[in-house]
């Protein structure tokens, strides 16, 4: 089992991909939550190299925010594809404003 150590995390990785069960671990899921969520289309960009799921950084952190809301809130998994939607948006958004020196 991975831990947090092990995951890249940072802007400057956006562009690393993690294989699924990488990305499980990281989450405390099996790999068919994954894969039950990618199937319904909860998750945007996948790249499936050879018939292997890989995940961005971001994908990472988008399946912790919905294993958190899942779990935490008792979310049904569409419910927190769509918070974890609007919380990205208001992180883009608060980017944008400091790059803007706005914030």
């Amino acid at each position: 089992m991975h831990n947090d150590k092990d995951i890249p995390t940072g802007s400057a990785l956006e562009d690393c991909w993690l294989p699924l069960e990488q990305v499980a671990a990281a989450c405390a899921v099996e790999p068919e939550w994954l894969l039950r969520h990618i199937e319904d289309g909860l998750f945007v960009g996948m790249a499936s190299v050879g018939g292997t799921w890989r995940f961005s950084t971001i994908g990472l952190a988008r399946a912790r925010r919905m294993r958190e809301l899942e779990r935490n809130f008792d979310a049904v998994p569409e419910l927190a594809a769509l918070v974890a939607d609007m919380l990205e948006e208001m992180d883009r958004l608060r980017a944008r404003l400091r790059r803007a020196g706005l914030a």
